[in-house]
């Protein structure tokens, strides 16, 4: 089972987006960052966009985004991905499937999997699916 991170500092991304360009995690401070990670050969993580998708259209403008990592490989069916399921927040990755370097730094070993990033740069909470996601940042995003 994954570890928990709720309560730590988020360990910094810094990986490459769909252009090549470095983003790091950092680099959203001062927001709450759902930090999403998934793959385009993930069946479970494609069911879930939708509900990221419709909880990002609802609090984008309310200091709230998603940073999306990808264990994807293949970077085309990556980019597919992104566009079908309309996922219009910053995507990244490195492009090695498990070897990615987030893993053992997430500590995770199965996805969809997710981490809420506060303003500061704390976890407050881990693996918000479904309704879960919406109600815990109604809760925050007061």
């Amino acid at each position: 089972k994954s570890q928990s991170l709720v309560g730590q500092q988020a360990p910094e991304i810094s990986l490459p987006d769909v252009n090549g360009k470095e983003i790091k995690l950092s680099s959203f401070k001062g927001r709450y960052v759902l930090v999403d990670f998934w793959a385009s050969w993930c069946a479970p993580c494609r069911r879930e966009n939708p509900n990221v998708v419709k909880t990002y259209n609802k609090f984008k403008d309310k200091n709230f985004t998603v940073f999306g990592v990808s264990l994807d490989e293949e970077r085309n069916e990556w980019i597919n991905a992104i566009q079908k399921d309309e996922l219009n927040w910053t995507q990244v990755s490195d492009l090695k499937n498990w070897n990615s370097v987030v893993v053992p730094l997430y500590h995770f070993d199965g996805i969809p999997h997710n981490v809420l990033v506060d303003p500061n740069g704390t976890i407050i909470a881990e693996e918000l699916r479904g309704t879960l996601l919406e109600a815990k940042l109604s809760e925050v995003l007061q």
